[in-house]
Protein backbone atom coordinates (compact mmCIF):
# COMPACT_ATOMS: atom_id res chain seq x y z
CA UNK A 1 0.00 0.00 0.00
CA UNK A 2 1.52 3.44 -0.72
CA UNK A 3 0.09 7.18 0.01
CA UNK A 4 0.34 9.56 -2.97
CA UNK A 5 1.31 12.25 -0.91
CA UNK A 6 1.74 14.72 -4.14
CA UNK A 7 -1.99 14.14 -5.21
CA UNK A 8 -2.91 15.03 -1.70
CA UNK A 9 -0.73 18.54 -0.97
CA UNK A 10 -1.72 19.56 -4.46
CA UNK A 11 -5.70 19.08 -4.20
CA UNK A 12 -5.67 20.86 -0.13
CA UNK A 13 -3.39 23.44 -1.72
CA UNK A 14 -5.89 24.22 -4.43
CA UNK A 15 -8.77 23.99 -2.27
CA UNK A 16 -7.01 26.42 -0.07
CA UNK A 17 -6.29 28.76 -3.07
CA UNK A 18 -9.73 28.64 -4.40
CA UNK A 19 -11.70 29.72 -0.65
CA UNK A 20 -13.82 32.63 -1.34
CA UNK A 21 -15.28 33.18 2.13
CA UNK A 22 -13.69 32.56 6.03
CA UNK A 23 -16.19 30.14 7.01
CA UNK A 24 -15.51 28.08 3.69
CA UNK A 25 -11.95 28.29 4.38
CA UNK A 26 -12.23 26.97 7.91
CA UNK A 27 -14.54 24.07 6.49
CA UNK A 28 -11.24 22.85 4.25
CA UNK A 29 -9.01 23.18 7.71
CA UNK A 30 -11.16 21.09 9.31
CA UNK A 31 -11.55 18.48 6.29
CA UNK A 32 -7.70 18.69 5.81
CA UNK A 33 -6.12 19.33 9.37
CA UNK A 34 -8.92 18.22 11.81
CA UNK A 35 -9.21 15.40 13.60
CA UNK A 36 -11.16 13.30 11.24
CA UNK A 37 -9.67 15.41 8.60
CA UNK A 38 -7.46 13.83 5.27
CA UNK A 39 -4.05 14.01 6.56
CA UNK A 40 -4.72 12.62 9.39
CA UNK A 41 -6.67 9.69 7.80
CA UNK A 42 -3.41 9.23 5.61
CA UNK A 43 -1.41 9.23 9.17
CA UNK A 44 -3.24 6.36 10.25
CA UNK A 45 -2.08 4.01 7.26
CA UNK A 46 1.22 4.29 8.08
CA UNK A 47 1.14 1.79 10.38
CA UNK A 48 0.83 -0.78 7.49
CA UNK A 49 3.80 0.19 5.13
CA UNK A 50 7.37 -1.22 5.77
CA UNK A 51 9.66 0.68 8.01
CA UNK A 52 11.58 2.70 5.06
CA UNK A 53 8.20 3.66 3.12
CA UNK A 54 6.48 4.84 6.60
CA UNK A 55 9.60 7.17 7.39
CA UNK A 56 10.05 8.59 4.39
CA UNK A 57 5.51 9.43 3.83
CA UNK A 58 5.46 10.20 7.37
CA UNK A 59 7.93 13.11 6.36
CA UNK A 60 6.26 14.11 3.35
CA UNK A 61 2.61 14.22 5.54
CA UNK A 62 4.62 16.39 7.91
CA UNK A 63 5.60 18.64 5.20
CA UNK A 64 2.21 18.63 3.78
CA UNK A 65 0.34 19.58 6.99
CA UNK A 66 2.84 22.89 7.62
CA UNK A 67 2.10 23.80 3.54
CA UNK A 68 -1.64 23.49 4.10
CA UNK A 69 -1.48 25.09 7.83
CA UNK A 70 0.35 28.03 5.96
CA UNK A 71 -1.17 28.40 3.00
CA UNK A 72 -4.61 28.65 5.15
CA UNK A 73 -2.91 31.60 7.44
CA UNK A 74 -2.15 33.35 4.45
CA UNK A 75 -5.57 32.77 2.64
CA UNK A 76 -7.46 33.79 5.94
CA UNK A 77 -5.29 37.14 6.25
CA UNK A 78 -6.44 38.00 2.46
CA UNK A 79 -9.69 37.13 2.77
CA UNK A 80 -9.90 38.98 6.05
CA UNK A 81 -8.10 42.19 4.51
CA UNK A 82 -10.45 41.97 1.31
CA UNK A 83 -13.39 41.83 3.73
CA UNK A 84 -12.13 45.12 5.81
CA UNK A 85 -11.56 46.92 2.63
CA UNK A 86 -15.50 46.06 1.32
CA UNK A 87 -16.88 47.26 4.74
CA UNK A 88 -14.78 50.07 4.74
CA UNK A 89 -15.85 51.12 0.81
CA UNK A 90 -19.46 50.16 2.27
CA UNK A 91 -19.17 52.75 4.95
CA UNK A 92 -17.39 55.71 3.34
CA UNK A 93 -18.76 58.94 3.66
CA UNK A 94 -18.35 61.58 1.18
CA UNK A 95 -17.37 64.54 3.45
CA UNK A 96 -17.36 66.96 0.53
CA UNK A 97 -21.15 66.84 0.52
CA UNK A 98 -23.07 69.49 2.14
CA UNK A 99 -24.34 69.19 5.43
CA UNK A 100 -28.08 68.51 6.33
CA UNK A 101 -29.61 71.96 7.62
CA UNK A 102 -31.30 69.94 10.40
CA UNK A 103 -27.50 68.81 11.07
CA UNK A 104 -25.45 71.38 10.83
CA UNK A 105 -21.64 71.30 13.32
CA UNK A 106 -20.42 73.55 15.56
CA UNK A 107 -17.25 75.28 16.39
CA UNK A 108 -15.58 74.20 19.80
CA UNK A 109 -14.74 77.20 22.56
CA UNK A 110 -11.59 76.57 22.13
CA UNK A 111 -10.86 76.72 18.47
CA UNK A 112 -13.13 79.62 18.67
CA UNK A 113 -11.03 80.98 21.50
CA UNK A 114 -7.81 80.51 19.17
CA UNK A 115 -9.70 82.82 16.69
CA UNK A 116 -10.30 85.42 18.95
CA UNK A 117 -6.73 85.33 20.72
CA UNK A 118 -4.96 85.44 17.05
CA UNK A 119 -7.88 88.26 15.96
CA UNK A 120 -6.89 90.43 18.26
CA UNK A 121 -2.91 90.39 18.82
CA UNK A 122 -3.01 90.44 15.20
CA UNK A 123 -4.39 94.02 15.30
CA UNK A 124 -1.68 94.70 17.43
CA UNK A 125 0.92 93.55 14.80
CA UNK A 126 1.55 89.98 16.12
CA UNK A 127 2.72 87.05 14.19
CA UNK A 128 1.66 83.26 15.27
CA UNK A 129 4.52 81.15 16.02
CA UNK A 130 4.49 77.34 15.93
CA UNK A 131 6.90 74.47 17.19
CA UNK A 132 7.11 70.85 18.23
CA UNK A 133 5.03 69.36 20.98
CA UNK A 134 8.02 66.80 21.83
CA UNK A 135 10.41 68.93 23.13
CA UNK A 136 14.37 68.28 24.28
CA UNK A 137 15.36 69.58 27.58
CA UNK A 138 17.04 72.33 26.79
CA UNK A 139 14.36 74.13 25.48
CA UNK A 140 11.72 73.07 27.55
CA UNK A 141 13.46 73.79 30.39
CA UNK A 142 17.26 75.08 30.68
CA UNK A 143 17.14 77.31 27.93
CA UNK A 144 14.25 79.05 29.81
CA UNK A 145 16.35 79.18 33.15
CA UNK A 146 14.54 76.56 34.63
CA UNK A 147 17.15 74.91 37.17
CA UNK A 148 18.05 71.01 37.52
CA UNK A 149 16.08 70.94 40.95
CA UNK A 150 12.85 72.96 39.84
CA UNK A 151 9.33 71.05 40.66
CA UNK A 152 8.16 71.49 37.24
CA UNK A 153 11.21 69.39 36.17
CA UNK A 154 10.49 66.26 38.47
CA UNK A 155 8.38 63.12 37.35
CA UNK A 156 4.74 63.85 38.61
CA UNK A 157 4.64 67.25 37.04
CA UNK A 158 5.79 65.80 33.56
CA UNK A 159 5.65 63.78 30.88
CA UNK A 160 8.91 62.34 30.08
CA UNK A 161 9.19 60.23 26.71
CA UNK A 162 13.06 60.02 27.84
CA UNK A 163 14.96 60.37 31.05
CA UNK A 164 17.56 62.56 32.00
CA UNK A 165 21.22 60.32 31.37
CA UNK A 166 23.73 60.25 33.68
CA UNK A 167 24.27 64.14 34.12
CA UNK A 168 21.12 65.07 34.82
CA UNK A 169 20.72 66.33 30.88
CA UNK A 170 19.26 65.13 27.57
CA UNK A 171 15.76 64.29 28.52
CA UNK A 172 12.82 64.30 25.82
CA UNK A 173 9.71 65.41 27.28
CA UNK A 174 5.96 66.70 26.13
CA UNK A 175 6.35 70.26 26.05
CA UNK A 176 4.65 71.91 29.70
CA UNK A 177 4.76 74.99 28.20
CA UNK A 178 4.70 76.63 24.63
CA UNK A 179 7.74 79.04 25.81
CA UNK A 180 10.00 77.17 23.91
CA UNK A 181 8.54 78.13 20.38
CA UNK A 182 9.66 81.67 22.41
CA UNK A 183 12.75 80.29 22.71
CA UNK A 184 13.44 78.91 18.91
CA UNK A 185 12.21 82.23 17.67
CA UNK A 186 14.77 83.83 19.35
CA UNK A 187 17.49 81.67 18.43
CA UNK A 188 16.54 82.01 14.84
CA UNK A 189 17.94 85.64 14.88
CA UNK A 190 15.05 87.42 12.90
CA UNK A 191 14.97 90.61 15.13
CA UNK A 192 13.09 92.33 16.23
CA UNK A 193 10.40 89.48 17.17
CA UNK A 194 6.62 89.98 17.87
CA UNK A 195 4.75 86.74 18.42
CA UNK A 196 2.34 84.74 20.09
CA UNK A 197 2.49 81.38 20.37
CA UNK A 198 -0.90 79.16 20.57
CA UNK A 199 -0.98 75.52 21.64
CA UNK A 200 -1.19 72.26 23.19
CA UNK A 201 0.71 71.41 26.34
CA UNK A 202 0.77 68.70 28.42
CA UNK A 203 1.54 68.35 32.10
CA UNK A 204 0.71 65.13 34.35
CA UNK A 205 -2.57 66.37 36.77
CA UNK A 206 -6.34 65.70 36.33
CA UNK A 207 -8.93 67.13 38.38
CA UNK A 208 -11.89 69.69 38.15
CA UNK A 209 -9.22 72.98 36.97
CA UNK A 210 -6.44 70.86 35.48
CA UNK A 211 -6.24 67.94 32.64
CA UNK A 212 -2.96 66.05 31.18
CA UNK A 213 -3.70 68.10 28.18
CA UNK A 214 -4.83 71.71 27.72
CA UNK A 215 -3.99 74.64 25.76
CA UNK A 216 -2.02 77.96 26.58
CA UNK A 217 -0.95 81.27 24.76
CA UNK A 218 2.24 82.79 25.00
CA UNK A 219 3.09 86.62 23.85
CA UNK A 220 7.11 87.58 22.97
CA UNK A 221 8.01 90.93 22.37
CA UNK A 222 11.75 91.14 21.83
CA UNK A 223 14.06 95.25 20.54
CA UNK A 224 15.84 97.36 21.74
CA UNK A 225 13.04 100.31 23.48
CA UNK A 226 10.12 97.50 24.66
CA UNK A 227 9.34 98.25 28.82
CA UNK A 228 7.43 96.74 31.28
CA UNK A 229 4.31 100.12 29.98
CA UNK A 230 4.03 98.29 26.96
CA UNK A 231 3.51 95.22 28.42
CA UNK A 232 0.95 96.55 30.69
CA UNK A 233 -0.68 98.41 27.70
CA UNK A 234 -0.86 95.16 25.53
CA UNK A 235 -2.48 93.06 28.18
CA UNK A 236 -4.78 96.02 29.12
CA UNK A 237 -5.84 96.19 25.22
CA UNK A 238 -6.23 92.52 24.83
CA UNK A 239 -8.29 92.11 27.98
CA UNK A 240 -10.60 94.98 26.93
CA UNK A 241 -10.80 93.15 23.40
CA UNK A 242 -11.55 89.99 24.43
CA UNK A 243 -13.95 90.18 27.37
CA UNK A 244 -15.47 93.18 25.52
CA UNK A 245 -15.72 95.04 28.13
CA UNK A 246 -14.10 98.78 28.23
CA UNK A 247 -11.28 99.67 30.16
CA UNK A 248 -11.27 96.57 32.27
CA UNK A 249 -9.60 96.88 35.41
CA UNK A 250 -6.15 95.03 35.76
CA UNK A 251 -3.61 94.85 38.43
CA UNK A 252 0.04 93.29 38.45
CA UNK A 253 1.33 91.44 41.67
CA UNK A 254 4.71 90.71 41.93
CA UNK A 255 5.53 87.41 41.19
CA UNK A 256 8.68 85.19 40.39
CA UNK A 257 9.02 82.84 37.38
CA UNK A 258 12.70 81.57 36.48
CA UNK A 259 12.31 83.10 32.64
CA UNK A 260 11.53 86.94 33.31
CA UNK A 261 12.10 89.52 35.56
CA UNK A 262 10.48 90.87 37.13
CA UNK A 263 7.67 89.25 36.98
CA UNK A 264 4.43 89.59 37.73
CA UNK A 265 0.25 87.98 37.94
CA UNK A 266 -2.15 89.51 36.63
CA UNK A 267 -5.76 90.13 38.30
CA UNK A 268 -8.66 90.93 36.28
CA UNK A 269 -11.37 92.84 38.10
CA UNK A 270 -14.81 90.83 38.36
CA UNK A 271 -17.57 90.73 40.92
CA UNK A 272 -19.50 87.60 42.22
CA UNK A 273 -22.82 88.99 42.89
CA UNK A 274 -25.88 86.60 43.15
CA UNK A 275 -23.68 83.72 42.56
CA UNK A 276 -22.48 85.08 39.19
CA UNK A 277 -19.22 85.83 38.02
CA UNK A 278 -19.03 88.92 35.99
CA UNK A 279 -15.72 90.12 34.77
CA UNK A 280 -15.54 94.34 34.93
CA UNK A 281 -15.47 96.66 37.31
CA UNK A 282 -16.32 95.37 40.60
CA UNK A 283 -14.91 94.30 44.35
CA UNK A 284 -13.25 91.32 43.62
CA UNK A 285 -9.97 90.05 41.72
CA UNK A 286 -9.31 87.08 39.52
CA UNK A 287 -5.81 85.43 38.38
CA UNK A 288 -6.03 84.86 34.82
CA UNK A 289 -2.17 85.16 33.50
CA UNK A 290 1.62 85.33 33.81
CA UNK A 291 3.98 88.03 32.70
CA UNK A 292 6.90 89.57 33.08
CA UNK A 293 10.27 91.22 31.29
CA UNK A 294 12.51 88.02 29.42
CA UNK A 295 15.27 87.36 32.25
CA UNK A 296 19.00 88.54 30.52
CA UNK A 297 20.38 85.09 30.92
CA UNK A 298 16.92 83.44 28.53
CA UNK A 299 18.66 86.28 26.25
CA UNK A 300 21.58 85.34 25.83
CA UNK A 301 20.94 81.63 25.99
CA UNK A 302 19.13 81.92 22.89
CA UNK A 303 22.04 84.18 21.14
CA UNK A 304 20.87 87.67 21.84
CA UNK A 305 22.71 90.22 23.60
CA UNK A 306 20.61 91.22 26.45
CA UNK A 307 22.81 94.99 26.78
CA UNK A 308 21.21 95.36 23.60
CA UNK A 309 17.89 94.14 23.14
CA UNK A 310 15.22 93.53 25.98
CA UNK A 311 11.46 92.51 25.96
CA UNK A 312 8.66 91.10 27.40
CA UNK A 313 6.44 87.79 27.84
CA UNK A 314 3.47 86.65 28.75
CA UNK A 315 1.37 83.38 28.73
CA UNK A 316 -2.47 82.45 29.88
CA UNK A 317 -4.40 79.11 29.99
CA UNK A 318 -6.77 78.94 26.55
CA UNK A 319 -9.54 76.92 28.25
CA UNK A 320 -9.49 79.49 31.78
CA UNK A 321 -10.31 82.70 29.46
CA UNK A 322 -12.76 80.67 27.45
CA UNK A 323 -14.35 79.77 30.69
CA UNK A 324 -14.45 83.03 32.52
CA UNK A 325 -15.84 84.39 29.08
CA UNK A 326 -18.64 82.28 28.34
CA UNK A 327 -19.34 80.43 31.89
CA UNK A 328 -17.85 76.78 31.05
CA UNK A 329 -17.85 75.17 34.97
CA UNK A 330 -16.02 72.71 34.17
CA UNK A 331 -12.58 72.14 32.31
CA UNK A 332 -12.82 68.53 31.92
CA UNK A 333 -15.86 68.91 29.73
CA UNK A 334 -13.63 70.42 26.66
CA UNK A 335 -11.87 67.30 25.98
CA UNK A 336 -15.35 64.38 26.73
CA UNK A 337 -16.70 65.47 23.10
CA UNK A 338 -20.14 65.38 24.40
CA UNK A 339 -22.23 66.51 21.26
CA UNK A 340 -25.05 67.84 23.75
CA UNK A 341 -22.01 70.35 25.43
CA UNK A 342 -20.90 70.77 21.84
CA UNK A 343 -24.71 72.05 20.85
CA UNK A 344 -24.73 74.12 23.92
CA UNK A 345 -21.44 75.72 24.29
CA UNK A 346 -20.03 75.46 20.30
CA UNK A 347 -20.40 78.55 17.86
CA UNK A 348 -21.56 78.96 13.98
CA UNK A 349 -18.99 77.70 11.77
CA UNK A 350 -17.34 79.66 9.19
CA UNK A 351 -18.16 82.93 11.60
CA UNK A 352 -14.26 84.35 11.28
CA UNK A 353 -13.67 86.63 15.24
CA UNK A 354 -12.55 90.08 13.87
CA UNK A 355 -12.39 93.04 16.04
CA UNK A 356 -14.08 95.28 13.03
CA UNK A 357 -17.19 93.02 13.14
CA UNK A 358 -17.13 91.20 16.54
CA UNK A 359 -15.07 88.73 18.26
CA UNK A 360 -18.59 86.62 18.96
CA UNK A 361 -21.03 85.22 16.49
Amino acid sequence: MTIDTEALGADLLQQVNDAAELSALEDIRIAALGKKGAITAEMKKLGGLDPEARKAAGQALNQIKDAVAKAIEARKSDLETAALDAKLAGERIDVSLPIRPEKSGRLHPISQTFDEIVAIFGEMGFAVAEGPDIEDDFHNFSALNIPANHPARQMQDTFYLKEPDETGENAVVLRTHTSPVQVRTMEAGNLPIRIIAPGRTYRSDSDITHTPMFHQVEGLVIDKKTHFGHLKGCLQEFCSAYFEVDDVPLQFRPSYFPFTEPSAEVDIGCTRKGGELTIGHGDDWLEILGCGMVHPKVLKMSGIDPDEYQGFAFGMGIERIAMLKYGIPDLRTFFEADVRWLKHYGFVPLEAASLVRGLTP
